[in-house]
């Protein structure tokens, strides 16, 4: 079975529009896992544009008495991130290489130019039994690199399969992505995925073996004003089961 991630992010962005504590995140988080999900997921930027340091300190302190509960934090692994990720000690840790300007992530890692500050990073992750992830990109030549920076998994950036969903080049696109997952899972890196999976295109995407967990924000609550939380949920959990 996959893990289903739930990714607060827009959560805190409609609370933060309005300048009080309402939609509360911890309270959300409590509907999502009453609701059935197994996880998780924030990415606290420092400009805090959507979830904020507070936020993460609470979360954390919420889903200690949940221990079967994946807490996922992702970021760009500045002092700052790796710092309030050191304290908090979350299940895993998704390393991103984002910029402070980006709107979103965008791209996975380019290990090849960064393997030895990724080694630093995924080694003083490991030390603390905080899972430690890599973004990337279905890409080979990357994937091969993996082991040498000693991350635990990575997690599939999936905005190209999304974006060719129902167009012709999907099935050449789907396929790079499963022999991408196939190769990470034979150099005994674990596989997570995440970015503009939605309702349409989960299913197929998960009839790749051993996917083990995906992280949803924007899709899920887009879906759930649409249709409502608990039919969202109960939706992306059978797919993911």
């Amino acid at each position: 079975m996959t893990k289903l991630s739930v990714n607060l992010n827009k959560i805190a962005l409609l609370r933060n529009s309005r300048g009080r504590d309402y939609p509360n995140v911890v309270e959300f988080a409590k509907k999502f896992i009453d609701l059935g999900v197994q996880g998780i997921t924030i990415h606290p930027r420092d400009d805090e544009r959507h979830i904020t340091r507070k936020d993460a300190y609470d979360l954390a302190v919420f889903l200690k008495s949940k221990p079967q509960l994946e807490f996922n934090i992702e970021g760009y692994p500045s002092d700052s991130f790796l710092a309030l990720v050191h304290e908090l000690k979350p299940s895993q840790c998704t390393l991103v290489p984002d910029s402070p300007e980006q709107l979103t992530s965008d791209h996975g890692w380019n290990i090849s130019q960064n393997s030895s500050f990724l080694l630093g990073v995924c080694e003083s992750l490991n030390a603390k039994s905080i899972r430690s992830a890599l973004f990337i990109d279905p890409d080979f030549e990357q994937i091969k690199q993996v082991p040498q920076t000693k991350a635990q998994r990575i997690e599939l950036y999936t905005e190209s399969y999304a974006n060719s969903y129902s167009t012709e080049q999907h099935g050449e696109v789907f396929n790079q992505y499963k022999k991408s997952a196939e190769l990470a899972q034979s150099l005994n890196i674990g596989v997570n995925a995440g970015h503009d999976l939605d309702l349409s295109n989960l299913q197929q995407f998960l009839t790749i073996d051993s996917i083990l967990e995906v992280s949803i924000g924007h899709a899920l609550t887009i879906e759930a004003i649409e249709q409502g939380m608990a039919l969202v949920v109960s939706r992306y959990l059978q797919i993911c089961q």
